[in-house]
């Protein structure tokens, strides 16, 4: 007893009752039971669980599988609803729901795809194929004719798109120069809009064709590739007469591009000012002339980019030449630049300005960029 005593007060430390091994066996029985009946009840309970969790997983996947086939048959009435119906967008909504509720397998996929392709394909006969050619046939010269409608309306209400060849340009562009070489307020009435009538829109045309086409592309292009000082471009402008000549060589600064040239070159700027539109020309120091010494190649954009500058300007003054050598008078303006009109286009006078003019367009695409 003394044993057990001090073993159960090493133990616990406060029992010193006679009773000690009574207690002793009762912790120990409860140490030993509480880990048994954990144990026994935890297992007891994954032995009472496992039957019904077993048994509800089961009606589930039975519950699963009823909802799964009701989605299919529903599905299925609804596609063939929508089969039978013309509405596009609830076409999409079943196929919609169909993904979303049915995860077809890929042979599943195949057969309603191919199902529901046969039901919506129509063959067509070969009565209906006929006719159809026969519409077709039918509907090409109607095509033709609104084409060329179309064509006809776009010229009219947007002329500046209109398509037209370079020489019918060019000979309005003359005709106009002529009926102002005669009557000076043709081209300001013309440009100010004051002259309505389709024959003076067409010379407009032709006009902003001459200028804004053929001659200020080029123009620009000239002076962007070179190295020229905005002072010698204005002078160039500002001459409507231009003489290039040979001199001796100097070294010195180009009075074009301020760049050390042998500069062998002396351009002689003269001529009265004039408007580029209405080309009326301006009598302030009408004999004041501009002496300039340049190198070889910004001699040779001078000419170049001349000719192009004052290209109209000088077909109006031949124009004008023209119509005062001729001696007849007490004639309607209409029926007179008619008259010379066929003239200078039956000696072909008309053709000649019109390759001087495509001569100076390709002068200004072939020169070389200066280096």
């Amino acid at each position: 007893g003394k044993r057990k005593r001090l073993n159960t007060s090493v133990l616990y430390d406060s029992d010193e009752s006679e009773d000690s091994d009574i207690l002793v066996r009762k912790v120990f029985a409860k140490r030993h039971c509480i880990m048994d009946e954990d144990d026994s009840s935890e297992e007891q309970q994954t032995d009472k669980t496992c039957p019904t969790d077993n048994v509800a997983t089961s009606r589930k996947q039975k519950v699963f599988a009823k909802l799964k086939e009701l989605a299919r048959q529903s599905a299925i009435q609804r596609s063939w609803s929508s089969a039978n119906s013309e509405d596009s967008s609830s076409e999409a909504e079943m196929e919609e729901e169909l993904h979303c509720h049915l995860p077809l397998t890929p042979t599943e996929g195949s057969e309603t795809d191919s199902g529901s392709m046969k039901d919506f394909i129509v063959e067509e006969d070969d009565d209906n194929n006929n006719n159809t050619e026969h519409v077709e046939s039918e509907n090409q010269p109607q095509q033709k004719q609104l084409n060329s409608s179309n064509s006809e309306l776009l010229a009219y209400y947007v002329p500046h798109l209109s398509r037209c060849d370079h020489y019918v340009h060019f000979k309005r562009i003359v005709k106009a120069l002529l009926i102002n070489a005669i009557d000076d307020t043709f081209l300001s009435s013309l440009y100010d809009g004051t002259r309505q009538k389709k024959y003076a829109q067409d010379m407009l045309l032709s006009l902003h064709y001459l200028d804004d086409r053929f001659i200020q592309p080029r123009i620009e292009n000239l002076i962007s590739r070179s190295r020229w000082k905005d002072r010698y471009k204005e002078r160039v402008d500002c001459y409507p007469d231009v003489h290039i000549v040979l001199k001796n060589a100097k070294n010195m600064s180009c009075q074009a591009c301020e760049l050390k040239r042998y500069c062998r070159f002396n351009v002689l700027l003269s001529g009265k000012l004039y408007n580029s539109k209405t080309l009326e020309v301006d009598d302030f120091m009408s004999d004041d002339k501009q002496v300039l010494k340049v190198g070889m190649v910004c001699a040779n954009r001078t000419r170049v980019y001349h000719n192009l500058k004052h290209f109209k300007y000088k077909l109006y003054v031949d124009c004008s030449s023209v119509a005062e050598s001729d001696g007849v008078e007490d004639e309607p303006v209409k029926d007179t630049v008619e008259r010379l009109f066929n003239h200078l286009e039956e000696s072909g006078w008309i053709q000649k300005r019109y390759n001087d003019l495509e001569n100076y367009m390709d002068d200004a695409d072939n020169f070389q960029e200066e280096k």
